[in-house]
């Protein structure tokens, strides 16, 4: 819940399209709901715009929410699911997330669904478990994984300076490829891009990129400065 007109102008128009950025990396960005059409309108058409959540109904009446076919009608084709913080603050449950997941997918829109474990659940040894629970809801509800992309987010690690360092990062990235190739599809496995979130920056953002199951990144405060050009660029 970060943004403002002055800021589509200053990051969107003034910093993103006019930098040279890694032409390899797909870029997506995802403001606040009231700012997705001027985005949209701004960005360079080879940056996409993502919405932060989605409904899974076309219309009718649930105030407040927003339809896949209101983000299309917007020229907004993809839609972040499943943050930690709609699980945690809006109670936002696995199966939930999994019928968002399917229901964005069927009505055309590309979905980042994320998942991650608490500091508790690692501490335990719950990680692969806590994570597990969620890729299965997205799976019992997903059919077509061509246009999804898994965003791990240890939800230790989101705003609080504290970063997964790329081995467990890499560690974890590899269990999902594995449980993708064991419960989905070897062919989904290999073609699903995982990507890491969580305090990523542009310090760090170059040695998690060189582990091997780590395929981008889901940045959230330094997304917002800009050196958000040198997280895109981190693999130049």
């Amino acid at each position: 819940m970060n943004g403002s007109t002055a800021l589509i102008k200053s990051l969107v128009a003034e910093t993103l399209n006019t930098a040279k950025l890694d032409e390899s990396v797909e870029v997506v960005i995802a403001p606040p709901a009231v700012y997705l059409e001027k985005t949209r309108a701004t960005a360079n058409k080879n940056i996409g715009v993502a919405a932060q959540n989605v409904y899974y109904k076309k219309s009718g009446a649930y105030t407040g929410e927003i339809s896949p076919e209101i983000l299309k009608d917007v020229n907004v084709e993809w839609v972040i699911l499943g943050h930690s913080e709609r699980r945690e603050y809006f109670k936002e449950s696995n199966e939930f997330v999994g019928e968002k997941t399917a229901f964005a997918i069927e009505n055309g829109l590309k979905v980042i669904p994320c998942v991650g474990e608490k500091l508790e659940h690692r501490e335990a040894g719950k990680t692969m478990e806590i994570i597990f629970a969620q890729l299965k809801a997205i799976a019992d509800n997903v059919k077509d994984w061509t246009n999804i992309v898994i965003a791990y987010e240890p939800v230790w690690a989101i705003g609080t300076g504290k970063v997964a360092t790329p081995q467990q990062a890499q560690e974890v990235h590899a269990q999902i490829r594995k449980w993708l190739a064991d419960n989905v599809s070897a062919e989904v496995a290999e073609n699903t891009r995982i990507i890491y979130g969580g305090s990523v920056n542009a310090k760090n953002a170059g040695d998690l990129s060189k582990e091997k199951d780590i395929d981008g990144f889901l940045v959230g405060g330094a997304s917002l400065k800009p050196e958000f050009v040198n997280i895109i660029n981190a693999r130049l």
